[in-house]
């Protein structure tokens, strides 16, 4: 059950970065999109990988995707995009730059320990801290970090919509939270998580795409 409520909310993840991806070919102008896109397709994995370790096993192959995708990527990736919304254009680079330390960090670290067929192992159980353990705390502290200070400061101008973006931040990091009672609970937050963030985004766009009231002339 686990594997497919995991499998259900890679998929639905998977098209939500898809429309965001679908949005940002429509308007090139606009490269928050692509850097959320790619955010949404991280955690797509980390999702996909979830159902992978709990429907064959978990092993060190479905530990590192999961690990790369979810705690290295996807944070920093949502954080590079709120940073070039508000104009931050050399976040992008740096992203790119840390994107291939990640990956490379998450396949090459020494992993120890056994890992039970079921339920998220804990990384403190097959990581030393240094690097892989430190890299994902100070990646995801900045980027979360960025995302809810940008959301913050445009709160009054995009009530609705910042307050989607927190709340899928706080959505997601609920279901890590819930990932000691099962990987369904965090597949469930991860789901809950995308929908929300997703509805953030594309909020502005459709708020002011919406037909202005026409009142008749005195």
């Amino acid at each position: 059950m686990d594997a497919l409520v995991a499998f259900a909310a890679a998929l639905l993840t998977l098209r939500l970065a898809g429309l965001l991806g679908a949005r940002y070919r429509a308007d090139r102008s606009r490269p928050e999109l692509l850097a959320w896109s790619a955010g949404l397709t991280a955690y797509a994995v980390a999702a996909a990988a979830i159902a992978w370790g709990e429907a064959a096993g978990w092993d060190g192959r479905a530990f590192r995707v999961y690990y790369a995708a979810g705690a290295l990527l996807t944070a920093p990736l949502l954080g590079t995009g709120s940073l070039l919304l508000t104009g931050h254009r050399r976040a992008g680079p740096v992203a790119l730059v840390y994107a291939g330390l990640a990956v490379g960090v998450a396949l090459a670290v020494p992993l120890h320990g056994a890992f039970a067929p079921h339920g998220i192992p804990a990384a403190q159980d097959h990581l030393d801290f240094l690097p892989a353990r430190l890299l994902a705390i100070v990646a995801n502290v900045l980027g979360t970090l960025a995302v809810v200070v940008v959301a913050l400061r445009s709160f009054r101008r995009r009530p609705l919509a910042n307050g989607l973006i927190i709340a899928g931040i706080a959505a997601a990091a609920t279901g890590s939270g819930l990932a000691g009672v099962g990987a369904a609970g965090s597949a469930v937050g991860i789901a809950i998580g995308a929908v929300l963030l997703y509805a953030g985004f594309v909020a502005p766009a459709r708020l002011s795409a919406l037909p202005r009231p026409r009142f008749a002339s005195r």
